[in-house]
């Protein structure tokens, strides 16, 4: 009996991850869920898994749980804030975390369940692309186990050799194709792209997606954090990474070696499989996703992504090969940019522009630890927010590229 903390059980991956674990009571016990303000959605899975404790963003809306909770007869603790969600993370007693906070936010409860040695479901990518190399130092130095849950990366360890440990020309792999749909704009005139709305852009056509992801997807910037993840997780350079696009989303990611093979994982675009995947490995369980019908999908399309159309993906790579805390700046102004858009304060076609400033604003610099980390994290934010601020005060002019 796996016992499970779920950081970020309202999203998208944590609900998925429940809709497994309820598959295999006899396996997974839920210790721990974690969510930041979606209380309603949090008290229903708590009366349905009854775990010893629960996390929210805030003393009030802990508050309002515990009182909703206290009155359904429920004996499930509350806590709240980021020093619980660390805790929770790393308590003796659990086996696995379930790392699917978005954002930022996930950095340090994540970094903390690997220093305490736990199997790490990574889905949170923004852990590894803010710090790459403090993370994975950290895998290290704890034991801690590391398993993809992004279709992509879950996808590249399914096709990697069993006992691949990062080494490329020891294993013959010669690079990494990640796949990526296109989003909702990739036949979209470019010119059309400036009217784009928040609606619009969450409007994936394969995969159901909270809105910030979902954005990302549309610009393609999902794909360039996915590269830098990447980079991280298999050991590979960003020469040796190709972003393709596959509309069909069938293809999840493949692997190129030297001989002149190619590996693939293939499957329906859900979510639940590379979660029941990292769950059980190196078992299987069954997920609830259908069996993939390939007589009904009947064509495999593939293309190369266009940067004038996705100049986010080409910011990513650019981000990558100058390494240090860029990734970081990389990641922080595009969290702030997207949550402009949704907040109608930019257009779709000005985040690129947005991220492109602050990355030139903000040369590269060495980062070692976990306090450079966030201070770089900090720095990029607060630049983001003034350039958001003052193009509202100047009218909404449009953001150049410096």
């Amino acid at each position: 009996m796996q016992k499970l903390t779920i950081l970020g059980s309202t999203g998208s991956i944590g609900v998925s991850t429940l809709d497994v674990v309820r598959r295999h009571p006899e396996r997974y016990r839920v210790l721990a869920l974690c969510a930041h303000r979606q209380v309603d959605k949090l008290f229903e899975q708590c009366i349905e898994f009854q775990p010893r404790f629960a996390v929210v963003g805030d003393a009030e809306l802990a508050t309002r749980l515990r009182t909703r909770l206290a009155a359904a007869g429920c004996t499930t603790a509350v806590e709240h804030g980021p020093e619980a969600l660390c805790r929770l993370a790393s308590l003796p007693e659990v086996d696995a975390v379930m790392a699917a906070i978005v954002g930022a936010a996930g950095l340090e409860p994540t970094l903390a369940a690997v220093r305490a040695g736990k199997k790490v479901l990574l889905a949170n990518k923004e852990a590894l692309v803010m710090a790459g190399a403090v993370f994975i130092r950290a895998v290290a130095e704890s034991g801690a186990t590391l398993l993809p849950i992004d279709s992509e990366h879950n996808a590249i360890f399914q096709s990697l050799p069993a006992d691949y440990r990062g080494d490329m020309a020891v294993s013959g792999v010669s690079g990494l194709l990640l796949t990526a749909s296109g989003g909702p704009f990739r036949k979209t005139p470019v010119a059309d792209l400036v009217a784009v709305t928040p609606d619009q852009a969450c409007a994936h056509p394969k995969w159901s997606m909270g809105r910030k992801i979902s954005v990302d997807s549309a610009t393609m910037m999902n794909k360039g954090l996915e590269m830098i993840e990447a980079r991280w997780l298999f050991n590979v350079p960003a020469e040796n990474i190709q972003v393709v696009i596959h509309p069909q989303s069938v293809v999840h990611s493949l692997v190129q070696y030297v001989d002149g093979s190619v590996l693939a994982e293939l499957g329906n675009p859900d979510m639940r499989t590379p979660i029941a995947h990292a769950l059980a490995y190196p078992e299987r369980i069954a997920s609830g996703v259908a069996p993939l019908d390939l007589f009904a999908v009947a064509q495999l399309e593939f293309e190369r992504p266009d940067f004038a159309r996705f100049p986010c993906l080409a910011l990513a790579y650019r981000a990558l090969k100058a390494g240090g805390s860029a990734p970081a700046t990389l990641n922080a102004a595009n969290e702030v940019a997207v949550e402009a858009f949704l907040d109608g304060r930019i257009g779709f076609t000005e985040i690129a522009p947005l991220i492109a400033t602050v990355l030139d604003a903000l040369p590269a610099g060495e980062v070692t630890t976990l306090a450079e980390v966030l201070a770089a994290d900090r720095a990029a934010r607060e630049l983001a927010g003034q350039i958001v601020a003052e193009r509202a005060s100047a009218g909404a002019a449009v953001i150049g590229v410096a």
